[in-house]
């Protein structure tokens, strides 16, 4: 279909340098703004010491210290060094850890409508909520960014969803995006832009938004866009950034390729169950169930409003004594908001535990819940074991229904709490100006110092691993079969143990996988040297974090083929970028008849990949022949030929 005048394909026409902006194609487009952090940022550092980079390209990149806060040791400490470092030496802005989490830290003070942007966490799609174009991508491709190249991706369809109405008291935006994923699912978004208009805008703030496009990631959406109006314009206001604003909508006559419409005015609170975030059902349905833990904070419900109505409902109460009721302050800036309100004593009075600002137990680092116990978090994923706890039970809520299941001990409908204390909802006063606090912000230093600074490599800073170009021929033995929906947590874990690892990839190899099958890294090295080995997958594999050590370890652990009934974007493309060549089922069926110890075999690689986007793959071990193919543009297939996006860098400089 042709599209008039979305917001989206305007972004795109704006930056473009090279392709056809017909959904499908391969397009480039230039990136003004980039946006590491350090569970990711580590890796992209030494990428850019790879691809010997002087200084950064960018109009800003900005790397954050926001996952690896815990200092059980001194790996986090060594890694945090190294970052500051690194930054120095090329030309980034770096975010002390404390300053606050990377999404609405960033939206703060460097978000811009109408710049492009990339960021190694999948949820940099946030920054659409102020008429940016911005999408979470592995880490690779971010140093490529900040190098100066364009990005390289699948022309999405832009997803049009009108909104209408206004939210009913009770009913916040994080019950938008839950009704989203309630209607279509993880898988719901790929390959699309999906892109917010419609009356129903006028009442959301540029945070409320913020949640909305923070949480298309679990949509599988490549981002999120919303326009850039008077909504966004009082948000840059209040941060000292007016000058920053540039008016952004759609035509009034756009079309879209696939639209949807939401009436806010009929949303009720809503509640994803573990342990996927679109398991989603009214509150009202699991009222009741018993509590022992809320979480407020994360990117997913960073706003001051969001804390703000959490400590107006606490304000004069107490939490169930069953119930841990932690908050985690999304920035400094925020916290001191909070504290100039008097909500920060609101909540401690009320039996609030305040973390430092980060991402905490979003990303399994600390805040792990007990086996068998209910944990209703703000946060935007609820995939097994994320929590730091193998078997959890995490759901994903508004602060509202957090904040009611923790005054009560169980699972409450705020609407009814609200009703059985007669307890009307808060007007809140939010202050018109932002407690902006730059002090944990350091500045690129000037070029001829940066000259002379070199990056600080603790023990834990390991090499980035040297990859072999695919041979043409694989004889491979498959390892492992999954279903669908697997996640980069499930493949490569984080949490308290393996985080802290994320620098080393020969440690953190070890985990690779263990969720499903403590025996793979074992069974993998055995294979690494005589062969390699194959992993079959469902739908949607490799969904969640755009963690690119999700690729690299069982890289690193000899894997070089991956045959699933489809991927998920990130995943996909950090397949790719590391020489692991991603094959999709022609016929689905065929995945139920591979069982994990069977042999594979694939010839002529090096032929049939350019010329051909369907293969045969032979199973020896069972006299079967299965039909894929792949959907590699030109220049992924001679990544992959070559080893990967670095040696193939190598091999043309």
């Amino acid at each position: 279909m042709t599209q008039q005048g979305s917001l989206a394909r305007k972004l795109i026409a704006s930056h473009l340098v090279d392709g056809d902006m017909t959904p499908g194609s391969e397009v480039a487009i230039s990136i003004d703004q980039t946006l590491t952090q350090d569970a990711t940022g580590t890796l992209v550092m030494q990428e850019l010491e790879a691809l010997g980079l002087r200084r950064a390209r960018t109009e800003a990149s900005v790397q954050y210290v926001d996952h690896n806060l815990l200092q059980t040791d001194e790996k986090n400490a060594e890694d945090h060094t190294f970052l500051r470092s690194a930054a120095q030496r090329y030309g980034l802005w770096f975010s002390k850890p404390g300053n606050g989490v990377s999404h609405p830290t960033h939206m703060q003070r460097f978000g811009i409508p109408g710049k492009t942007m990339v960021g190694s966490d999948s949820h940099t799609c946030a920054a659409g909520s102020l008429g940016m174009l911005a999408i979470g991508v592995g880490g690779l491709e971010v140093a490529m960014a900040i190098a100066g190249e364009p990005l390289r991706v699948r022309m999405p369809e832009i997803w049009g969803v009108r909104l209408t109405g206004s939210l009913p008291d009770w009913v916040s935006a994080k019950d938008v995006i839950l009704e989203m994923l309630r209607r279509h699912s993880v898988k719901g978004g790929t390959n699309r832009i999906i892109e917010y208009h419609g009356p129903g805008l006028d009442e959301l703030t540029a945070m409320d938004r913020h949640v909305i496009a923070n949480m298309g990631a679990e949509l599988g959406a490549t981002t999120t866009v919303f326009p850039a109006d008077d909504a966004v314009r009082d948000f840059l206001r209040a941060e000292g950034r007016e000058q920053d604003f540039v008016p952004l909508a759609a035509d009034t006559d756009a079309v879209y390729d696939t639209t949807d419409e939401i009436d806010l005015s009929g949303l009720v609170p809503l509640i994803a169950q573990p342990s996927s975030p679109d398991k989603v059902v009214p509150v009202s349905e699991v009222a009741g169930t018993e509590v022992s833990q809320t979480v407020i904070g994360s990117s997913a419900n960073p706003g001051l409003r969001d804390f703000a109505v959490a400590a107006a409902m606490g304000r004069g109460r107490q939490t169930s004594d069953e119930v841990s009721f932690d908050v985690n302050p999304t920035s400094r800036e925020i916290l001191e908001d909070l504290t100039r309100m008097g909500a920060t004593f609101d909540l401690i009075s009320a039996g609030g535990r305040i973390h430092q600002a980060g991402c905490m137990g979003c990303i399994g680092m600390g805040q792990a819940p007990a086996v068998g116990q209910n944990s209703l978090r703000t946060f935007p994923r609820n995939f097994p074991g994320r929590s730091g706890t193998p078997e959890d039970s995490v759901w994903l809520c508004s602060p509202e229904t957090a904040t009611a299941s923790a005054l009560t001990g169980v699972i409450t409908d705020p609407r009814q709490w609200a009703a059985d204390h007669d307890v009307a909802f808060p007007k809140l006063a939010l202050p018109e100006n932002a407690s902006v606090n730059t002090s944990m912000l350091m500045a690129p230093l000037p070029e001829d110092q940066a000259r002379e600074t070199e990056p600080v490599k603790g023990p834990n800073i390991s090499a980035l691993p040297e990859f072999t170009a695919l041979p043409d021929q694989l004889q491979l033995p498959v390892l492992l079969t999954t279903g669908d929906n697997v996640s980069t947590d499930e493949i490569s874990p984080a949490g308290a143990r393996a985080l802290p690892l994320r620098s080393n990839i020969p440690a953190l190899a070890e985990f690779t996988f263990t969720r499903l099958d403590e025996t793979y890294p074992e069974r993998a090295l055995e294979h690494r040297q005589t062969s390699g080995h194959v992993v079959i997958g469902g739908h949607n594999y490799g969904q969640g974090s755009s963690r690119e050590h999700a690729a690299i370890t069982p890289r690193h652990l000899g894997l070089r083929l991956v045959i699933a009934k489809s991927f998920a974007r990130i995943h996909w493309q950090n397949l790719i970028n590391f020489g692991i060549l991603p094959l999709e089922f022609v016929d689905e069926t065929d995945h139920d008849h591979i069982e994990q110890g069977d042999t594979l075999t694939c010839d002529q690689l090096h032929t049939t990949l350019p010329q051909d986007t369907e293969l045969t793959v032979r199973n020896t071990t069972r006299d079967q022949n299965y039909r894929v193919r792949h959907r590699l543009s030109p220049r992924q297939v001679r990544a992959v030929l070559a080893g990967g996006l670095i040696p193939m860098l190598a091999d043309t400089r």
